[in-house]
């Protein structure tokens, strides 16, 4: 839909819409831009103040994506007329504890009434004009990184249909509460060369690959028994916990796909698995992949590398077994 509106001409802005990237970037002087990013969902989890956490560490992630520093938010409020106020009242808390957490100030939001809760934020941070990282820049040589576990929305589907086990849940939330503020510090103060970066969420690893490949106009190579999944994730697909938005990713984007070896199927769906508050994909010069996974693994990050850049190619994504 975006490309049928009028275009706009602005040398400000740095990072716009035409690159399906994670977040607006608008410089404002010589040696700052603003980072901005929206996002709000249902609920996914049952219990309120923990769907609050998930719903600002989701919002947040998509500033550290950019390499940014989140400053404000605005929350976005959808809430049952004739519903708990001390519902509200817990997701609210919820999410200003991840944001307090982050060091973002809550300034405000808007609210309406629906029929079906939903919750985010509107978010604005910080980076310098030339520190900025996109999902373009990939250069064929980089290692890829990843710093979390894959299968947040399979689980999440297990979860409402009442069929996910206490340590899936655990592990999942565990994951989608935790903010890549550390991993995205690690990133920008050490001096590596990282030349893209994206954070993997609703349209799943590969949808949001396949975007850095386009972007950097590169091919991109993963092997997949090096690829993270959280307990549980793959019981899940198994027992078709299937998220509609898996299926969707899964029409949409693997055409792009060519898959080397044999790989079972449970893992082929996974790697669609849209997920929520996901990892940062990493696109690092390969003499500096060994030295940012020690930095980021030290800074108490499950960073492992998953892949490697390779020169533009049909198809775009090739998964080794």
């Amino acid at each position: 839909m975006l490309g049928k509106l009028a275009r706009q001409h602005d040398p400000n802005v740095l990072v716009g819409f035409d690159q399906a990237d994670d977040a607006g970037v608008y410089q404002i002087g010589p040696d700052q831009a603003l980072v901005q990013t929206v996002d709000f969902f249902t609920p996914i989890v049952d219990d309120p103040y923990t769907f609050g956490q998930i719903a600002a560490t989701n919002a947040l992630s998509d500033v550290y994506a950019m390499g940014g520093k989140p400053l404000t938010a605005l929350a976005l409020v959808c809430f049952p007329e004739k519903a708990d106020l001390e519902i509200l009242e817990r997701i609210l808390a919820g999410g200003l504890s991840k944001m307090i957490e982050a060091g973002c100030t809550v300034i405000g939001g808007h609210s309406i009434r629906d029929e079906e809760t939903k919750f985010g934020y509107a978010v604005t941070g910080v980076v310098h004009p030339k520190k900025v990282l996109s999902n373009a820049g990939a250069q064929p040589g980089d290692a890829l990184i990843f710093t979390k576990a894959l299968g947040t929305g399979v689980i999440s589907t297990a979860i409402k249909k009442g069929k996910a086990e206490t340590a899936w849940i655990e592990a999942a939330v565990q994951s989608m509460t935790t903010l890549n503020k550390r991993a995205a510090e690690v990133i920008q103060e050490s001096g590596f060369r990282v030349h893209a970066m994206t954070d993997v969420t609703g349209f799943g690893l590969i949808g949001h690959a396949r975007e850095m490949a386009l972007a950097s106009d590169v091919g991109l190579r993963f092997f997949s028994k090096r690829i993270p999944v959280l307990p549980g994730a793959l019981d899940c697909i198994r027992a078709g916990y299937i998220p509609g938005g898996l299926k969707n990713n899964r029409d949409f984007a693997e055409c792009c796909v060519e898959y080397e070896q044999e790989i079972a199927e449970y893992l082929k769906a996974l790697l669609f698995d849209p997920q929520t508050a996901g990892g940062l994909l990493i696109s690092v010069a390969a003499k500096d992949s060994a030295r940012l996974t020690d930095s980021l693994k030290s800074a108490e990050i499950p960073a492992i590398e998953i892949g490697a850049v390779v020169a533009a190619n049909k198809p775009l994504i090739i998964i080794e077994g």
